[in-house]
């Protein structure tokens, strides 16, 4: 698959759901947003950039943190989505630019912060994002990144791989901490915290913000059914195929 094919497949799959995320529990709240605003109170007058910023939650938050926010998404509706919701918001600091996350039209070294939540699972080329993201940085930023994480266990990671990418064409990968560690590190960014946390995923509002075709929302309750013993109790998976995944927050720096 083009790099192209699948910048427009991710376009296809979020744009027309835009308002679905806007107002989804798991995007709108969450323990990782409030660990994120407590972090950026520390950088008052920075510039920071969304990097996938979807319907916007995490600029939200860093917009009455930090001087002025740059939400960054490949999807139109979604910046359409979010420059609605900030002025809503009475978010005056918060603007909007359309782009791949691979490719970003900014000149180097333009940001104290960059952050990232829910979207690197999408990226075609995580460690060209990466470099990017070391790129716009200025020397000393930051880059916080916070996605579902994969368990890194073999068995564990090919369950949650296929559940994500039935879900979701659009789906790349859910990288474990590990593979997260290693990635920034060849990019040349340096590791400085690394939390994990657990997210529970409620079945039926999952499937319906990727507006999920019936037949693949039976292949996956089926694949579900089908998991063994370690998976069903790893995962928490219910009745209802609701399940609970790892996420990761971690935070790496551009050198000085």
């Amino acid at each position: 698959m083009t790099t192209h094919s699948h910048h427009d497949n991710v376009e296809k799959q979020f744009g027309s759901q835009a308002s679905a995320y806007l107002s989804s529990a798991v995007h709108a709240s969450g323990r990782d947003l409030t660990r994120l605003s407590e972090r950026l109170a520390a950088f008052p007058q920075a510039h920071a950039l969304d990097l996938g910023c979807g319907a916007g939650h995490a600029s939200f938050a860093a917009a009455q943190q930090v001087a002025q926010v740059t939400a960054y998404d490949l999807s139109s509706q979604m910046l359409d989505v979010v420059a609605e919701a900030a002025k809503a918001k009475g978010l005056t600091n918060l603007i909007t630019r359309q782009g791949y996350a691979e490719s970003l039209p900014f000149a180097d070294a333009t940001f104290e912060v960059v952050i990232s939540r829910y979207s690197a699972h999408h990226w075609h080329d995580v460690g060209q994002a990466l470099r990017e993201v070391k790129r716009v940085l200025k020397p000393g930023g930051i880059f916080i990144i916070m996605d579902v994480m994969s368990p890194g266990h073999p068995v564990r990671d090919v369950w949650l791989q296929t559940v994500e990418a039935l879900r979701d064409t659009s789906h790349v990968r859910n990288y474990s901490s590990g593979e997260w560690l290693q990635m920034t590190a060849e990019a040349g960014l340096i590791s400085r915290s690394l939390i994990t946390d657990r997210l529970p995923l409620e079945f039926s509002s999952w499937i319906a913000r990727m507006r999920t075709p019936e037949a693949l929302s039976q292949a996956i309750r089926l694949y579900q059914e089908s998991a063994s013993a370690d998976v069903k109790a790893y995962f928490e998976l219910q009745e209802d195929g609701s399940f609970t995944s790892d996420t990761i927050m971690a935070e790496v720096q551009k050198a000085g």
